[in-house]
């Protein structure tokens, strides 16, 4: 059987909260379950927070970065290791992006790289419209300092927590709630999945209903059709956020399964040119994916050797993200940084961490990772 990255991973309930969709008749865009998902994430948050399901997290990006202002010929200072749907709504609005390197210690965006540059470019008077930082893999970005900058500066700083729920900051904040808006995605592959959708969180009840506004094709209070702006078809549909309640009762659950499967990984590859993704002191990783980055010259084997053997026998493993400056349709664009994203793709691999993964198919995925280290 094949062993898979992060597939999908229902409890059993989803089939009853959807049969009700059928049941009532609401297989519209809009019902009772898409107002229950959406609490039940407003609830785990906390903080009072405003969600509004969407179709995807990159819709979600893409309402927030219009929500906060950001417009044709802006910068936006973004992770440059992110997936693409992280950067493709900056294009949609017709924005310019920044890339910026990650930080050794945690692998998520170098907050002291962004300090320094916002105070180059606030003597220049070029200061960027947002800052969109990447919680990469389940892990938090730092988002004190991140924040503080945003307020200093007067940026507007959109949370791309994607990769992150389930997860927490430093004392237990949730990610999620960071910033003038946070985007989670719930895509197949996530810890919790709706089949596909994606959600904005924002304490700004302004921002929140605007994107409920926007996100059902800007309708204007009217009898008739009335538009006074252009909006889009991005609700998440009912019937998907059925799926959502049921998933949203395993989260906890889902992110203890993730976090044990990643120590079970660090106790058995634990040697010399084998290191995992840093969890700094006070973080609550969710360990989405576990992810390794292997030295040649220590382990007698690169990434792809690895990945290639998996591969052999139908495991599934993955490269880390290509880093947004090194892809074809960004050449030429600004980075800012020393290449600590671009040695992470060069060495990194994403090992199988899927919550319905068996201990027998850990031990499988070891197995055959230690031997071809032995035979190195």
């Amino acid at each position: 059987m094949r062993i898979w990255l992060s597939r999908p991973h229902m409890s059993g309930s989803e089939q009853s909260y959807v049969a009700q969709t059928f049941e009532n008749n609401f297989v519209a865009p809009v019902g009772p379950q898409l107002d229950a998902f959406e609490t039940s994430v407003a609830d785990f948050l906390g903080g009072d927070m405003h969600c509004v399901a969407l179709s995807s997290g990159s819709t979600a990006l893409h309402l927030a970065l219009r929500l906060v202002g950001v417009e044709a010929g802006d910068e936006v200072w973004i992770s440059s290791m992110t997936f693409a749907g992280g950067i493709f709504p900056v294009l949609y609005m017709g924005a310019t992006p920044v890339f910026f390197d990650l930080d050794p210690a945690s692998w998520t965006v170098d907050v002291g790289l962004l300090g320094e540059e916002l105070a180059k470019a606030a003597k220049a008077g070029k200061l960027p419209k947002a800052i969109v930082p990447t919680d990469l893999y389940g892990q938090s970005v730092d988002l004190d300092p991140l924040e503080d900058l945003a307020r200093d500066y007067g940026i507007k700083l959109v949370v791309d927590s994607a990769e992150s729920l389930g997860a927490a900051y430093k004392h237990g904040r949730k990610c999620g709630t960071g910033g003038d808006a946070s985007i989670l995605s719930f895509n197949g592959n996530k810890i919790i999945t709706t089949s596909g959708g994606g959600m904005l969180v924002s304490r700004s009840k302004k921002i929140a209903d605007g994107a409920r506004f926007l996100a059902t094709q800007a309708r204007d209070p009217a009898p008739h059709y009335e538009h006074s702006t252009f909006g889009y078809n991005y609700r998440l549909s009912n019937v998907c956020a059925a799926i959502g309640i049921g998933q949203m009762e395993v989260l906890e659950d889902r992110v203890a399964t993730r976090r044990s499967i990643n120590q079970r990984y660090r106790a058995a590859l634990d040697r010399p040119g084998i290191r995992f993704m840093p969890e700094p002191a006070g973080y609550h990783s969710s360990q989405w994916l576990t992810v390794i980055s292997v030295d040649p010259d220590q382990t007698g084997v690169c990434r792809e050797d690895i990945r290639l053997m998996l591969m052999e026998h139908q495991i599934e493993s993955r490269p880390v993200w290509k880093p947004m400056h090194m892809q074809p349709l960004f050449k030429g664009a600004q980075y800012v940084g020393s290449g600590v994203d671009e040695n992470l793709f060069e060495t990194g691999l994403c090992l199988p961490s899927g919550s319905d993964m068996t201990a027998g198919q850990q031990d499988e995925v070891v197995g055959r990772f230690r031997r071809l280290l032995e035979g190195a």
